[in-house]
């Protein structure tokens, strides 16, 4: 269900005006952001708008300043095209009191926890005839009062090799989740493109293979199309060969621990949990890839070093021997990304590790006692070093020598440019 604007005029406003409802102060937004290809945007109480482009932060000064009342009815309106778009099962009260309730549930739960986060549907924005993308959304409070942080999401999964992937690693990539079990981790900061990473793969194998494919998120980001292209009738629609269960926290789900518990009874041969927050999270992934289980997950870390020091920050100093050899057997690849100021726009940049030798599962099983070993495998054939590959865009022109300079990792390296 898309929610349109209620002040939308025969001229749509290109500045917030006195009076607006919240969907209206969304619409002024989300032109903007069409009309210069953004997707993030920071809204604050008694502040501009502030969205990111490539350059950084920048300001619309010139759509006004929003009120602390402004940013609340902005919060209402997403709460409402969240619950709009709701299944709604085990209601029995009409589509809008339902709605209604659900937003003051959320509302006095925010007062409670001080954050909130969802996603839900586009809005649409009259001055284009648009709905925007799918919306991810944090609420939340600071100094200013009230504040959202908002990304608008691509409602169309890119390909791999669309996102700054190079050739050969989406195809390892590929090849890696066709496996009948094992772990898949996607690390990076926030913000790195990790979910789009992930959407990109599992869609792809979502059309190309039969999987019963189960998704725990929170929130979900991408949703999964029933159906794909007709790879021999243009024009035509089939149904994709696997089934994709989506489950959203909130939604499908009283919490994650609840899906982390039950997703293994849905008889899955795919698992993709949105991320690895703590030890119980980390446990169920292993637990499911070594009883024949493919599964994806994130990890807030950069580099493959890193990304092991943090799985071992999770447990007792006394089980990480236990851990890394567990990990030696049933890890199949770190891809590990950031997003980088380029000359012409972001940049992905990438480090991608693949345990598909001797050396690599000695050198995870071993990692206690040194990362040096491993270092040293990520620099071998069919693996990318994170300096490699920054060296690589900067050797392209497409980062400038402070960005590539600033992003390394090992810094004391001088073999890279």
């Amino acid at each position: 269900m898309t929610v349109q604007a209620a002040d939308a005029t025969a001229t749509a406003p290109t500045s917030f005006r006195q009076g607006m409802t919240g969907a209206g102060l969304l619409g002024v937004i989300f032109q903007v952001c069409d009309s210069m290809g953004v997707s993030d945007i920071q809204i604050r109480s008694e502040l501009p708008v502030y969205i990111e482009t490539h350059k950084g932060m920048e300001c619309l000064a010139h759509l006004g300043v929003l009120s602390s009342d402004d940013v609340y009815k902005i919060y209402r309106e997403l709460l409402n095209n969240r619950e709009s778009a709701s299944h709604g099962f085990g209601e029995t009260e009409p589509a809008a009191d339902r709605a209604e309730r659900k937003i003051e549930e959320a509302l006095g739960s925010f007062k409670e926890t001080r954050v909130d986060d969802f996603s839900c549907n586009g809005i649409f924005v009259v001055a284009t005839g648009k709905t925007s993308g799918r919306l991810r959304i944090q609420v939340h409070l600071s100094a200013n009062g009230l504040g959202v942080t908002c990304r608008i999401l691509n409602d169309s999964i890119p390909e791999l090799s669309s996102l700054g992937i190079d050739q050969d690693t989406a195809e390892m990539l590929r090849l890696a989740v066709q496996r009948r079990a094992g772990l898949c981790l996607v690390t990076g900061p926030t913000g790195s493109g990790k979910s789009t990473t992930l959407a990109a793969i599992i869609d792809w194998l979502r059309r190309n293979h039969p999987k019963h494919i189960v998704t725990v998120e929170d929130p979900v980001e991408y949703q999964y199309p029933k159906d794909m292209d007709d790879p021999h009738v243009p024009g035509q629609k089939i149904m994709a060969p696997s089934i994709v269960t989506q489950q959203e926290v909130g939604r499908d789900l009283a919490s994650y621990r609840q899906g982390l518990k039950d997703v293994l009874r849905k008889a899955p041969h795919v698992i993709l949990l949105g991320e690895i927050r703590d030890r119980e999270a980390m446990e169920t992934c292993m637990e499911a890839a070594q009883t024949g289980h493919l599964v994806l997950s994130t990890l807030h870390t950069t580099g493959a070093v890193k990304t092991m020091g943090r799985i071992l920050e999770m447990y007792p100093r006394e089980n990480h021997p236990a851990v890394l050899n567990r990990l030696s057997e049933i890890l199949i690849f770190i891809h590990s990304q950031g997003l980088l100021s380029g000359i012409n726009g972001r940049v992905l940049t990438y480090e991608f590790l693949q345990n598909n030798e001797d050396a690599v599962s000695s050198a995870i099983g071993s990692y206690d006692r040194g990362a040096r070993a491993l270092e040293d495998v990520i620099k071998r054939a069919g693996n990318i070093a994170w300096d490699e590959k920054l060296t690589s865009l900067y050797e392209e022109g497409k980062i400038s020598k402070e960005t590539f300079e600033n992003a390394r990792m090992h810094r004391e390296d001088v073999n890279y440019v």
